[in-house]
């Protein structure tokens, strides 16, 4: 049977501070991710579900399986998305294109994406992703929902779960959301909007 392991991350603990601090990333990616992939395999098996990928999981399951498998994708592409923080970190072609096509400009794109994740109730997931026209739209996705789920293609997301954030901006998730554009990769965003 197929085990998930927890991914390694694509850079040091402490290379997104002060955005994300070591401490929160060791929190956030050593303790909670890792209990969500450690809960998988010990649920997956006898469920029908071995050897699947996190995406048919995510579109299929219910119940533990569907919230572990959920909050895998998601934190594994939130993870990967990030590198060093860079002032006035801005998308550049296509992506830049498309994103001042739909929102009007990465100024708007930006204050609604971060009003999404701001007014998000409880826990959950702020996502941009293309429809299967290529449009660009933001969806706000509660705990381990993911836009896949609703036949669209993720391409940026920001977590707005405690644990994400608590340790270095305590209840202030608006502040969080508004320092996290310094460390957007926006290769790998590209990246899977191409792909």
């Amino acid at each position: 049977m197929k085990k998930y392991e927890l991914m390694a991350l694509p850079y040091a603990p402490e290379a997104l501070e002060p955005v994300i601090s070591k401490e929160t990333l060791s929190f956030h990616h050593g303790k909670h991710l890792a209990a969500y992939v450690n809960n998988l395999n010990n649920l997956l098996p006898g469920s029908g579900m071995e050897g699947l990928s996190l995406e048919e999981i995510v579109c299929k399951a219910t119940g533990g399986i569907l919230n572990n498998a959920g909050q895998i994708l998601n934190h594994e592409m939130y993870f990967a998305q990030f590198t060093a923080p860079k002032q006035d970190n801005v998308p550049s072609g296509k992506m830049a294109e498309a994103i001042v096509r739909d929102f009007g400009s990465f100024e708007a794109f930006k204050e609604e994406f971060q009003k999404a994740g701001a007014t998000l109730f409880g826990s959950g997931w702020v996502w941009l992703s293309a429809d299967k026209d290529g449009k660009l739209v933001i969806t706000q996705e509660a705990n381990a929902a993911n836009p896949i789920q609703k036949g669209l293609k993720p391409l940026l997301t920001f977590d707005v779960w405690e644990h994400a954030y608590y340790l270095d901006y305590q209840n202030r998730r608006p502040d969080h959301l508004a320092a996290l554009w310094q460390i957007v990769d926006w290769k790998v965003v590209e990246g899977r909007w191409k792909k």
